[in-house]
Order: structure tokens, then C-alpha cells, then sequence
């Protein structure tokens, strides 16, 4: 039988509660916290709080633990690891680096030679991605989309356009960056529907971006994410990047996929951009590729990652004991054949949560591939208007009887799990969610 969650006290207990005192004294109140969870430990998809608590994680370490917490063949890599050497820097060579950087060169998109340059995390590997750009193509313009999120840093900054705060007082960021709308079908920025639209959002950088504000020449490439994760979990129409990639060979403008959370097996395959059949250019992942542990990857053809010694470095990129894990990871992934599992299980979770579309109002729309689905959250009425406050209620709750999710975009509920979820623990988490929308429907 399976008996979690398991809650023993109201989250958060009482060694919760002055560890979050504690926090708040000392931590920079930038992060952005979802509820006051204080964890003791984890294994697989189980989250313990140092109260005594279990959850069900729905929520995957924000999308950097895909074969879960703490499994078993990734600590004993890092812990074989840390008997040889921890850090040399970039400044010389390792075995660890080099069997990674083939791993990743065999499983990314594209049939042709790849260079790879390790990072620390999903911002730094998208600053590569940005000055590679730059350094190959010598152009300046960039084409980013609204409802974007690509990082903290300022140049990464510079593509955010989810909400104001994220930008508030940061001013300037990397000049020429124009954004154009995402292919955001249940809210078409454009007001169409597909596939009556003949993909006008792709038309539209042609006709009005490229012929009107950004002279074609002088743009370097368009940076995108293959699925908005942060942005709602947006996943774009069949033929979209496809289109894309054709509209950007027509000019010479190079593509930058932005995997960091799509990538690394969390859809389906080992990045999303693979279900388009398209092969970027540029690859940037990070994240889940080592377990959670500071590494990012910026995957670029090897004709293009030409720059010269000393033009971009990073001192701790590449660490022996991230790329440990990291081999670890894809091994696990392979072995225990996650990319079926993140299939087969995100078909049924995708399934079971569109039945609610016609049982709850305020469901207004499940989308996602593998494991990365949203609940877009509305208010019930008429217009499908977007309810932050239902959707927060909705996790808060969910929280506090078990299931960890998050909030992305404006008002959805971001269902995550890692890869080696079991049928029996997403029962068992689904029902709580369903439970948890019709009590916040009920309280209109």
C-alpha cells in the first residue's frame, strides 16, 4: 500500500517556523520563495521537512532533479570523485570534462561537430550562448520573445519579460534586444486561433521585426526556449520552430535553444526542442544535468564556437565533481529507461488533468510534454481571466496536505516531477490536486 504523503504537523512546524525566522534575518529576501518549506531530507520523489513531514515532490528541485533525491548511483559517483580531486580549473585538463563533453555532443540535436564550454549555471550558460554569438557572427541585434525568462544576470535580463518586478530598477541591460510575441495559443497575443492563423506569429517576424525594426543583417541570432517553463509552460503549435528555423536560415540568424529546465530528459527526450525535429545552432542546458550540483553546458556547432584563447573562461565551470554527476545522471537515465517513464507517466498525468477542464471552471487549460504540464488557473468567469490568487491558493494547499508544486507564469500551477515518478505516488498526488482545485472552485 502506499502511504504518502505523510503529515504529522500543520506545515511549517515548529523547527520550521525558526529556521524561516532565521532566514529572514539573514538571507536576501530576493529569492522567490512559494511557501515556507524547510527540508531535512530527500530520496526519489519523497521530500522529509524537519518536522517529520512527507511530500510527494511535484516540484523536482525547480526542475533540476530528474532522477529524484539523492540516487543512490549518483552519490556514489560523487563520493568516488571526492576520493581523487575536487577542483584544477579550466586553466588545465581532466578526464571527467572530456568523457562528459562526448556524452553531451551525442546527445544533443544536430548531425555535425560540436565545441562545448562549461559553465556554472543556466544564466551563465546563456551569457556563453550571447557572446559566442556575438564573437562568430560580429553582429550586435538579438530577437528574444515575450514571456520569457532566461536568467538573474543583465544581459539574461535583458530577454525577461514575464513580469515588471524581474527588470524594476536594473536598467540599462545589453542594448538591441527586440522581443516579438511567443507562440502563446490559449491567449494568442494576436488574438487568432490555430490553426486557422497559418502560424501568423511566425509571419509576423518577418512582415513587421525584420522589415520594420530589425534590419536582418545586423541580427545575430533569436534566443528562445523550446517550451516557457517559468513563462506558464507554453508549448508552441506543430510546425512552429520549424518555421522558425527556416525564416532564420533565410537571413543568416543563428538560434540558441534554451534548455535549462527543458532539457536532460524532463520532456520525454533529452531536450525538447527534439520534438520539433530542429537542431539549433546553439544549445544551452544546465539544471538537471548534474543532479542538481552548479554545472551548465553551452553546446554550439564546432565551426561556430570559434573564439580565441582567453575570450570567455569560467574558473570553476566544468568541475570534476559536477561532471561526475553528470555522467552519472545521463547513465542513470539510460539504464533505467527515464525517457519511456517520463512518456508514459506525463501521458497519463496530461490525460487525468484534462478531465478537470470539464468538471472545474477554474481549470482553464493543461498543456505540457513528459513531465513539465501546467494547470492554467482562472478566475471561472467569463474572458478565462487569469487568477494568481486562486493558483497560490491552490499550491499553498497542496503543500500543506502533501504534494509540492509551484507557480509559473501568471497563474499556473507547474506540475514537475522527477523522471522515476511511479504510477501509485502520481495517483495518490492527483487526487489531492483534484481535491484541492474543487475545494478552492467551491469557495467562490
Amino acid at each position: 500500500m502506499f502511504d504518502y504523503p505523510k503529515m504529522v504537523v500543520t506545515p511549517p512546524g515548529p523547527k520550521g517556523r525558526e529556521i524561516v525566522q532565521r532566514d529572514e534575518q539573514l538571507i536576501s529576501p530576493s529569492y522567490n520563495r512559494f511557501y515556507p518549506l524547510v527540508i531535512e531530507s530527500g530520496r526519489g520523489y519523497i521530500l522529509k521537512d524537519v518536522d517529520g513531514n512527507e511530500y510527494i515532490d511535484f516540484a523536482s528541485g525547480l526542475l533540476c532533479l530528474n532522477v529524484g533525491h539523492c540516487h543512490p548511483k549518483i552519490v556514489e559517483a560523487i563520493k568516488r570523485q571526492c576520493d581523487r580531486f575536487l577542483h584544477v580549473s579550466n586553466a588545465f585538463y581532466s578526464y571527467e570534462i572530456v568523457n562528459l563533453a562526448e556524452q553531451l555532443a551525442n546527445i544533443t540535436p544536430g548531425e555535425f561537430e560540436k565545441k562545448i564550454f562549461f559553465g556554472n549555471s543556466g544564466s551563465e550558460a546563456i551569457e556563453t550562448a550571447l557572446k559566442l554569438s556575438k564573437w562568430h557572427t560580429r553582429k550586435s541585434i538579438f530577437i528574444g520573445f515575450i514571456n520569457a525568462f532566461h536568467g538573474g544576470t543583465l544581459s539574461a535580463l535583458a530577454f525577461a519579460s514575464i513580469k515588471p518586478s524581474q527588470r524594476a530598477y536594473f536598467s540599462p541591460f545589453m542594448p538591441n534586444v527586440a522581443h516579438i510575441p511567443y507562440p502563446y495559443c490559449y491567449r494568442c497575443p494576436f488574438q487568432l486561433s490555430y490553426p486557422e492563423c497559418d502560424y501568423w506569429c511566425v509571419d509576423f517576424i518577418e512582415e513587421y521585426a525584420l522589415q520594420k525594426y530589425v534590419p536582418p543583417e545586423d541580427a545575430a541570432a533569436i534566443l528562445f526556449e523550446p517550451i516557457q517553463s517559468d513563462g506558464g509552460v507554453i508549448v508552441p503549435p506543430p510546425e512552429y520552430f520549424r518555421l522558425l528555423k527556416k525564416l532564420a536560415d533565410k537571413h543568416g540568424i543563428l538560434l540558441i535553444a534554451d534548455e535549462v529546465q527543458t532539457g536532460i530528459g524532463r520532456t520525454g527526450k533529452w531536450f525538447a526542442i527534439e520534438h520539433w525535429n530542429v537542431a539549433p545552432e546553439i544549445l544551452c542546458c544546465g539544471g538537471a544535468l548534474a543532479s542538481g550540483l552548479p554545472l551548465s553546458a553551452t553546446i554550439a556547432k564546432a565551426k561556430i564556437m570559434d573564439w580565441i584563447s582567453g575570450s570567455h573562461t569560467s574558473t570553476s565551470g566544468g568541475n570534476p565533481l559536477a561532471c561526475a554527476a553528470a555522467m552519472a545522471t545521463i547513465d542513470v537515465i539510460r539504464e533505467e529507461r527515464l525517457l519511456d517513464n517520463a512518456n508514459k507517466q506525463g501521458a497519463y498525468i496530461m490525460k487525468r488533468l484534462s478531465e478537470l477542464k470539464d468538471k472545474y471552471s477554474i481549470v482553464g487549460d493543461v498543456r505540457g510534454k513528459g513531465l513539465i504540464i501546467g494547470i492554467e488557473v482562472i478566475d471561472g468567469g467569463e474572458g478565462n481571466k487569469p487568477s494568481a490568487e486562486k493558483s497560490f491558493e491552490i499550491v499553498a494547499r497542496l503543500w500543506k496536505r502533501g504534494v509540492i508544486t509551484t507557480i509559473c507564469g501568471l497563474s499556473t500551477v507547474r506540475i514537475a516531477p522527477p523522471l522515476n515518478i511511479t504510477r501509485e505516488a502520481i495517483d495518490a498526488a492527483l487526487e489531492i490536486i483534484e481535491d484541492t482545485i474543487k475545494e478552492v472552485e467551491g469557495e467562490d
